[in-house]
């Protein structure tokens, strides 16, 4: 278990904060992760890596030469926010634009994205690719929506080596998405993580079993099998891997490949060591000739006691960028120039200014008086059942939803509290609460969340009063863009099996000529049991898909918590009445 921390929700920025003290010859801090220290090459492509926090040396801890410019790092398991990956991205870049990598996780995928439109919109080139690495989570013909794992390391040193070379943007991101597509990994794990401040691991195995198949946020895996011993597990890694070839590899006799054994935490380095002893002789046998292999811990996920194995099957190009040198905090290779420090002007960072002045009328002061009132009681609901809701993402996912929601309830409150106090009419407050919202939460649901209240946001505006119709159009707004931007439907298990039918209701009430309260109360009705519905479901996306069984009989967290902040905005409604 994590044992030294002081507030859990500050683990991941103090733990950040403390790897920057220690490793200052190599990176230097920027809000929202680290960048290189040393000075820049004007016109190289900057590749900036990212995830959350708890999988260290990932990801700040490959930031260095020949390695990435600039890492994002969210809060523990969950994505960093696009402010934080564009802020990263800002200080990395030198005028070759930037490529975005990451593992291939919604909150991810929906984070490194805004970041990237942000960044293109800002006349800063920028491409993104996800890590697909992990054939556990799904079949061959749908390798697209494979996880990221401990292939990140090969596919972020290919695109790092190939930017260090002088290669263009579009080149950079093509040697990434190569390297990716002949990267494989499987794993194995005995135990479960346990989160900072929590008293139980995420999930748990029978002494005499290990899990199989599973993932680097603390998922159960996606199957049993007995313990086995160092050379019995050697040899289920290997085969499942000699199993699946990428396309252009035939047959893995006179290939050559990059190999990583990983250690996910606290399968310790001299045990890794006999794993790997039959790993190296069974690749051999099968006539692969194994190229710099790597044993430690490269992708971790907290104290899991696990392993992995990642192949990477190389050609002579691949084979130049996985064996070019790198200097970085926790991953070192060949020999470097000495490097420069950067220069006082280029070690600045935007901070951005203060917001201008609101202009509102009193109408929407009121209606964002009454957007406030819910704001806290979102936070007091959030908070109340934060355990609940970690409980039930841990079923199939990683636990920490519970902890995001409190994290961006809590600062929207407070965002939206400072724009009160500046005179904010309900479209200022709730953009203000709606991105300190994605911000502050990171992961898939602080996304979403700041997609909410921007959309409602938009509709109400500061100048008119809001009506209930108003507000229903709004939280159809709300509902069409979580769609368009998650890619969620209606019986794939997660927040939109709420969003949608309380939408509806909602909409049907006002239609038919029901006050707010009473049409927002009704509505919340149906939401409350779509929630209970989603027991019934299996997930189809998300980090629970790989798991979709085992959440059978549990409603999705999303949903639930949808429900309760629904009818806490009730309380509200009912209040300025």
């Amino acid at each position: 278990m994590t044992r030294l921390y002081n507030d859990p929700a500050a683990f991941a920025d103090e733990a950040l904060e403390g790897f920057a003290a220690a490793h200052q010859r190599w990176v230097r801090p920027v809000p929202g992760g680290v960048v290189r220290a040393t000075a820049k090459t004007p016109g190289q492509v900057a590749v900036v890596i990212g995830g959350g926090s708890g999988h260290y040396p990932a990801f700040s801890g490959l930031v260095g030469q020949g390695l990435a410019h600039g890492a994002a790092v969210g809060n523990v398991f969950a994505s960093p926010s696009a402010q934080q990956i564009r802020t990263v991205a800002r200080a990395a870049e030198s005028g070759g634009g930037v490529l975005l990598l990451y593992g291939n996780y919604a909150g991810d995928v929906l984070h490194f994205g805004q970041a990237a439109e942000r960044l293109n919109a800002e006349g800063i080139a920028t491409r993104t690719f996800a890590v697909t690495d992990d054939l556990s989570s799904a079949a061959p013909d749908e390798a697209h929506k494979r996880r990221g794992i401990a292939g990140d390391l090969p596919v972020f040193k290919a695109a790092a080596a190939a930017a260090e070379q002088g290669l263009p943007l579009d080149e950079v991101a093509r040697v990434a998405a190569y390297a990716n597509a002949r990267t494989r990994s499987f794993g194995i794990a005995f135990s479960g993580c346990t989160l900072p401040g929590a008293d139980h691991p995420l999930f748990t195995v029978p002494e005499d079993r290990m899990a199989v198949g599973l993932g680097i946020h603390g998922e159960p895996g996606i199957g049993e099998a007995a313990v086995p011993t160092a050379d019995e597990a050697a040899e289920l890694l290997v085969s499942t891997l000699l199993k699946e070839l990428p396309d252009g590899v035939t047959a893995p006799d006179g290939q050559r490949a990059a190999v990583i054994l990983n250690g996910l935490g606290s399968v310790k380095y001299e045990e890794l060591f006999v794993v790997y002893r039959r790993v190296a002789r069974l690749l051999a046998d099968a006539g692969v000739q194994t190229v710099d292999p790597e044993v430690g811990e490269l992708v971790t996920s907290f104290d899991m006691a696990g392993i992995s194995l990642t192949l990477t099957w190389l050609d002579a190009d691949l084979e130049a960028l996985w064996t070019a040198p790198a200097d970085a905090p926790a991953y070192r290779k060949g020999s470097m120039p000495e490097a420069v420090a950067a220069e006082e002007d280029e070690a600045s960072y935007e901070t951005g200014s203060g917001p201008e002045p609101y202009v509102a009328s009193d109408d929407s002061r009121k209606a964002a008086a009454t957007a406030l009132d819910a704001l806290s009681r979102i936070k007091e609901t959030v908070d109340a059942h934060a355990d609940e809701l970690g409980r039930i993402d841990a079923v199939a996912g990683d636990g920490d939803h519970g902890m995001g929601m409190q994290r961006g309830s809590a600062a929207a409150y407070e965002a939206a509290l400072h724009a009160q106090e500046l005179g904010a009419g309900a479209h200022s407050l709730l953009t203000a609460a709606g991105d300190a919202w994605a911000d502050r939460a990171g992961g898939t649901s602080g996304a979403l969340w700041g997609i909410i209240l921007r959309s409602i946001a938009d509709v109400l505006g500061d100048t008119e009063r809001p009506t209930p119709t108003t507000l229903a159009h709004g939280v159809r707004q709300a509902s069409d863009s979580v769609r368009r931007t998650g890619g969620a439907e209606v019986g794939d298990k997660t927040m939109v099996d709420v969003l949608v039918p309380f939408t509806e209701a909602l909409g049907q009430q006002v239609g038919e000529g029901a006050e707010l309260t009473a049409a927002w109360a009704a509505a919340a009705d149906v939401a409350e049991q779509a929630a209970r519905d989603t027991a019934r479901l299996v997930p189809r996306m998300g980090r629970a898909r790989p798991h979709a069984e085992k959440s059978l009989g549990t409603p999705d967290a999303g949903a639930h918590s949808l429900a309760l902040i629904v009818r806490a905005v009730h309380g509200a409604l009912a209040t300025c009445q």
